[in-house]
């Protein structure tokens, strides 16, 4: 059994060294149709759903950066990653593993404000700010830890939602309609304790997502009019990252491309 265990977490690391190296590809071939250097773009694996396990593997492979989009598993899993690196740095301090860099995690689902005080204690990045009563719940837990959280305003980029705000697309995906997008980032940029980094979307279900993401690099150039440190763009998963890069993304958040299909919910 001990063999079978061994032999099966093997397959897992290859698995996800070759996925890991095709989507590098993939960026790097986006960049350079769109004249922009591969180094502009960070990928954020996203890891829902999956162990920490597969976390620890994609540390090893250099990935640093993990999104998380449900507050408990994520609660969990980053705890869990800690320890595993904890008990390795004591065990010896040189190993390739302690020597990766701190992993970043990324809170990129729907918040409530009540999960704002548990987000914050393990998120380095919360991509999904998309009302003023989250910002301010953000803030106040940020102060209360004594922590600067980045966050980024969601754009809400489904046509059939933008200017009223209801609908099965704002429901179920977040984000601001885009006319609330600059008092949002106002209200970031003015917090105690929370850093405006810049803008996420999801692009629409159904469509082309080209025009969605010219629209998110629009409205992402006007809030860096007023907020110069604004330069990140979270835009782009697994099937459509080209677009997304071609538009100006700074980061892609990647899942099935990378991780595979997801494992049933328990």
């Amino acid at each position: 059994m001990y063999r079978k265990d061994v032999r099966a977490a093997d397959q897992r690391a290859a698995e996800l060294a070759a996925n890991l190296a095709a989507v590098r590809s993939r960026i790097e071939a986006a960049c350079a149709s769109a004249g922009r250097p591969a180094s502009e773009v960070t990928l954020v694996a996203v890891t829902k759903f999956f162990p920490a396990d597969d976390v620890l593997r994609l540390l090893r492979l250099g990935l640093t950066d993990f999104g998380e989009n449900r507050d408990q598993e994520a609660a969990a899993k980053a705890a869990q990653v800690a320890d595993v690196l904890a008990r390795a740095q004591a065990a010896d301090p040189g190993a390739p593993i302690v020597a990766a860099i701190r992993p970043q995690w990324h809170f990129i689902g729907q918040l409530q404000t009540n999960k704002a005080r548990s987000v914050v204690s393990y998120a380095d990045v919360v991509q999904s700010v998309d009302r003023l009563r989250l910002v301010t719940a953000l803030d106040q837990a940020a102060v209360r830890a004594d922590r600067t959280l980045t966050c980024l305003v969601q754009v809400n980029l489904d046509p059939d939602t933008e200017g009223s705000g209801t609908g099965a697309g704002a429901a179920e995906r977040g984000g601001a309609q885009p006319a609330e997008v600059e008092r949002i980032a106002d209200a970031v940029a003015e917090s105690a304790a929370l850093r405006l980094g810049g803008l996420m979307a999801v692009a629409p279900l159904g469509t082309d997502p080209q025009p969605a993401f010219e629209r998110l690099a629009q409205l992402a150039a006007k809030v860096r009019g007023a907020h110069p440190e604004a330069v990140s763009l979270s835009a782009g998963m697994s099937g459509d990252l080209e677009q997304a890069i071609a538009a100006g993304a700074t980061h892609v958040r990647i899942g099935s491309a990378l991780l595979g299909r997801r494992p049933p919910l328990r």
